[in-house]
């Protein structure tokens, strides 16, 4: 049940969520999470056809939710998606970013065109987003911004190439935006999970042996489930995490720290 208490710390009523890569993966479990706890949530990512049935999906857990498509791998595709949102549904409150790619061949096979994509999704586009939201959350003095960051923001392995470093880098901009915009009501932390079953995981849980193998090095011996977010997520972006901020948070069983 829930209790005024419990609400002015974690309720998400009254406020607007804008998530990217909503439609799968960590970023539709944190989406129905916000949604639960009471924020409206537009989901935005490239495919029209996921992200309409992950929203109805939201829809019938009983969320507000919505979408939008837009190719965060394409500035002026970018652009264009966070005027819809805005309008069609207003100004965010709270920006997820959780879209990403994560192209795996070894560096010295690496090629441009994959770095340049990867920066662009996993390190441009929450730049950008945040470049749009961050101002008009600091002038209304609340806001969170939470980036979804990575093992691989801290060590290398498994051929972390452009991905480890577009992780680091969303590490270090939490860090940047949290500086430039905390005073002002404005949270900004960022998310990094253990290995959890994703499409960007599919590789990794393709092979029992190499799986149990990542399990057996955390600390709660098992690897993530997307519902391990949730209260995460939940927390970082409503009113108990004022004076939390530039922080990257492992939700991970403890693999980071064995």
């Amino acid at each position: 049940m829930s209790t005024p208490y419990l609400d002015a710390l974690f309720s998400l009523g009254g406020r607007r969520a804008l998530v990217t890569g909503g439609s799968s993966g960590i970023g539709r479990a944190i989406a129905e999470a916000l949604g639960r706890a009471g924020a409206a949530v537009v989901l935005m990512a490239r495919r029209p056809d996921p992200l309409g049935a992950a929203a109805e999906e939201l829809r019938a857990a009983g969320c507000t939710a919505d979408w939008v498509a837009a190719d965060l791998g394409d500035r002026a595709a970018l652009r264009a998606g966070a005027d819809e949102v805005v309008r069609r549904f207003g100004e965010p409150d709270i920006l997820v970013n959780a879209a990403g790619v994560n192209p795996r061949p070894p560096m010295g096979e690496l090629s441009t065109a994959e770095w340049d994509h990867t920066m662009a999704v996993n390190l441009d586009a929450p730049f950008l987003l945040g470049q749009r939201f961050g101002p008009g959350m600091a002038e209304r003095g609340w806001g969170r911004i939470l980036h979804i960051a990575s093992q691989q923001a801290v060590r290398a392995f498994g051929n972390s190439g452009a991905y480890g470093v577009s992780k680091a880098g969303l590490a270090a901009l939490t860090r940047s935006q949290a500086e430039a915009w905390s005073r002002h009501g404005v949270s900004v932390n960022a998310l990094a999970p253990g290995f959890v079953r994703t499409p960007l995981t599919e590789a990794v849980f393709a092979d029992p042996a190499r799986t149990e193998a990542v399990a057996r090095r955390t600390m709660a011996g098992r690897n993530g489930e997307l519902t391990d977010f949730a209260a995460a997520a939940v927390f970082l972006t409503g009113p108990g995490a004022s004076y939390v901020t530039g922080q990257t948070v492992f939700v991970d069983g403890g693999f980071s720290v064995t």
